[in-house]
């Protein structure tokens, strides 16, 4: 395998909230705490947009290779023609809204904030008649994953999962082995299941098959022991799941280590070289075979640190 960083003209100055690659072409969309939502075209090695906006974003999705959305921490949620660079808001929460995606099933924009509410936005209704659903929750979420009619939400150390069908009833609850609090997701694509990394480093893992005694459930740590016999407590960042190749998944973690898990036989695979500061998020190209890396502080990190974003081109699985 091999990668890059990938060049900007002007970097960016503060920490990335999310990366994004399109549903079917090499743009790698791009949130960030500046305030600004960027198109790169990673094939071309080109910045097609740079949107700025009034307040920080903390998470961005694709509609289509023509429009995004993304998450404000004024609470707006904004609609992007990735063409012409027009921006538009489309409602708000009552606070800051943290998560945002997108599901093709039921052309909905799905949203999440500290006011404990999620959003449904009915993106095939005329501007200024958008059907909005709001449901109410008990504690704020903290990662939200789309997985066909399926949405996860955490909150706190809970799991909960629902129908897009249905969104007024109850949420299903999962239970994590982790008993801590819950800082990234990723619902499986392409089938029913899930993965949820800790602030202490673990992940704990549920697919569930047809048939109930094939169902794989379980929990591990990212790193070994050290050689004092004490774990790594590295926050999971983030966890993204391989879209060609069942069962295969990949972690990045407050220390820079990006590591590949084969869920099915629980073998850690490989890990790329560690990178000079935390892994904000991850993103796979829609063929499996080209991952993006964004390696900058986060938001629970009060430093400053130079922002990089790689490409790598895998050439063995995941």
């Amino acid at each position: 395998m091999s990668g890059a960083p990938l060049k900007f003209e002007t970097p960016i100055q503060d920490a990335i909230s999310r990366i994004r690659f399109a549903p079917t072409s090499h743009n790698l969309l791009i949130s960030s705490w500046d305030s600004k939502l960027r198109l790169y075209d990673v094939g071309s090695s080109v910045l097609r947009l740079e949107a700025p906006a009034e307040a920080a974003l903390l998470d961005c999705c694709f509609q289509n290779e023509s429009v995004a959305f993304s998450a404000g921490s004024d609470g707006f949620i904004r609609r992007y023609d990735l063409h012409s660079g027009i921006c538009e808001m489309i409602g708000n929460h009552d606070d800051i809204a943290t998560c945002i995606g997108y599901s093709d099933e039921t052309s909905q924009v799905l949203t999440a904030g500290l006011d404990k509410k999620i959003f449904a936005w009915d993106t095939r209704m005329e501007e200024g008649k958008k059907s909005v659903f709001v449901k109410s929750l008990d504690s704020e979420v903290t990662s939200m994953s789309l997985s066909g009619l399926d949405m996860m939400v955490t909150m706190g150390a809970l799991i909960y999962v629902c129908d897009l069908r249905n969104l007024q009833k109850p949420y299903e609850s999962k239970v994590s082995d982790l008993n801590t609090t819950i800082i990234c997701g990723s619902a499986i694509p392409n089938a029913k299941g899930f993965a949820v990394g800790s602030a202490d480093g673990r992940v704990s893992l549920e697919i569930c098959r047809p048939s109930n005694s094939d169902n794989i459930r379980y929990m591990f740590r990212c790193h070994p022991k050290s050689t004092d016999r004490r774990y790594h407590l590295a926050a999971v960042n983030e966890i993204v799941f391989n879209p060609l190749i069942y069962g295969a998944l990949l972690t990045g973690d407050d220390e820079g280590h990006v590591i590949a898990w084969n869920a099915q036989s629980r073998k850690r695979l490989f890990q790329l070289p560690r990178y000079p500061n935390s892994v904000a998020s991850l993103s796979y190209h829609h063929q499996g075979q080209l991952l993006a890396v964004a390696s900058s502080y986060t938001y629970r990190q009060a430093i400053e640190s130079l922002v990089i974003f790689y490409c790598h081109l895998l050439l063995s699985a995941p």
